[in-house]
């Protein structure tokens, strides 16, 4: 569930600071009130997660001045002033300073409302691009997302690690849905060019002049970007649906790899979304441009060879989209994990998620099984059934596995409680733990 924006209201009238407050926080907002832009100032830092509804003329620090120091501090702030009758021209300087609007007393209480919904969107745009940039530049974070102790995803990761660390193009294949896209921000975020742009562009996306003017220019008067190949000069240029390319944008793209010495200067990153069995992404580029993007190569691999990664990312999911509706992550018994396990997951990760959601919003309700989600995916799958058998002792030690992870989520790390609800003595717990590589440190708070 979407966080509530805060708003910060600063004015020395009492009065004025409480009916602001009470009329906001009746729209969902999350209000603080400051009687001085002095006291305001010890909280509001570059990085405050709201925005500043602040009166103008205020006795010490005025609203101007207050304005001017908030602005030095984080420019994206958004600061609604509020100014009396026959103060516009001052509102006009104050938005020539950085103000994102202002209000003239009396002003209607909707009208408030209504300005700071576009404020607080504007500085949800903000943060959210502020924490993308700083997941793509720190490598361990953007790592934490491919989640999975499997051997293949123990290999991809080392993959990353290796060929993030390389100056070769990369080309990154697998089925649809098993996160092609992460893996070409890990590799940007775990490499030298983690500081530097990333520029992704699917190529599927737009008709070929479009997509030409998109990658190499001109680009029309109204767009202030660069061309994508000006754009992530020295950083990463991603293509999704690379095979999507025209034969003379393929040209094109090969002239411009040669003459500007890449991936020296810019690597980049294409991602193949071919499914077909007769097709390949080699069978649908030129083979010099080809080689040139396949100089290392990645492949993802597909949700059913994960074993049991796939209950630990359905847990993942549903605890997230329990958190979002608001209620009770819904409980997977033994036969269910089975079924997860046993399924062929042929829309992979994203069809996982899929599942993991309508869990969430089935179970909200009281009624349906994983098992009928499963066959509503696919009415021709059987529940159970999956072209790779694996001996019980796999499906018990990873629904094992899952209960354990759970039970200790559940109680934040609290060894007793798990003790207690699984009626496990603390030395046969302590044991399981270690044979599935769980850690208490991982669960607490």
């Amino acid at each position: 569930m979407q966080k509530a924006m805060k708003i910060a209201i600063v004015d020395d009238e009492q009065d004025m600071r409480q009916s602001i407050s009470q009329w906001l926080a009746l729209s969902g907002y999350d209000t603080e009130t400051f009687p001085s832009a002095e006291e305001a100032l010890k909280k509001l830092g570059p990085d405050y997660p709201g925005i500043v509804i602040s009166d103008i003329k205020m006795p010490g620090m005025d609203g101007m001045a207050f304005l001017k120091k908030l602005m030095g501090s984080d420019s994206a702030l958004p600061v609604i002033m509020i100014t009396g009758h026959g103060d516009v021209p001052m509102a006009v300087e104050a938005m020539r300073l950085g103000a994102f609007d202002f209000l003239e007393k009396p002003f209607n209480p909707d009208k408030m409302t209504a300005l700071a919904k576009k404020a607080a969107n504007a500085r949800r745009l903000v943060m959210d691009n502020r924490q993308l940039r700083k997941e793509l530049s720190d490598g361990g974070q953007i790592m934490k997302k491919l989640i999975g102790t499997s051997p293949v995803m123990e290999r991809l990761r080392e993959d990353i690690l290796d060929l993030g660390q390389a100056d070769g193009h990369v080309l990154i294949d697998g089925e649809t849905g098993t996160g092609k896209t992460l893996v070409a921000h890990s590799l940007h975020a775990v490499g030298a060019r983690a500081g530097k742009k990333f520029v992704l562009i699917s190529c599927a996306a737009l008709e070929e002049e479009a997509l030409s003017k998109r990658l190499f220019g001109p680009m029309m008067p109204e767009d202030s970007r660069l061309p994508a190949i000006e754009e992530a000069r020295g950083g990463t240029l991603v293509l999704e649906d690379v095979e999507a390319l025209s034969d003379s944008l393929q040209a094109r793209l090969l002239s411009v790899i040669n003459e500007q010495g890449m991936p020296g200067e810019t690597r980049i990153v294409a991602i193949s979304n071919l499914q077909e069995q007769d097709r390949t992404c080699e069978d649908m580029l030129r083979p010099d441009l080809f080689y040139r993007l396949a100089a290392l190569r990645i492949t993802v691999p597909p949700l059913r060879q994960r074993g049991e990664d796939i209950l630990t990312l359905f847990t993942r999911l549903s605890e997230q989209f329990s958190d979002e509706y608001g209620c009770d992550a819904p409980q997977v018994s033994a036969q269910e994990a089975a079924q997860l396990l046993q399924a062929p997951w042929p829309g992979n990760v994203r069809q996982l998620i899929n599942v993991a959601e309508r869990a969430v919003l089935q179970s909200r309700r009281g009624s349906g099984t994983i098992a009928s989600l499963l066959m509503s995916e696919h009415e021709e799958m059987q529940p159970v059934m999956t072209t790779e058998g694996k001996p019980l002792k796999e499906y018990v030690e990873a629904f094992e596995r899952m209960l354990i992870d759970n039970t200790m989520r559940r109680h934040k790390g609290s060894i007793s409680s798990v003790m207690d609800e699984l009626c496990l003595p603390r030395r046969t717990l302590n044991e399981k733990m270690a044979k599935y590589g769980l850690q208490r440190s991982d669960y607490l708070g």
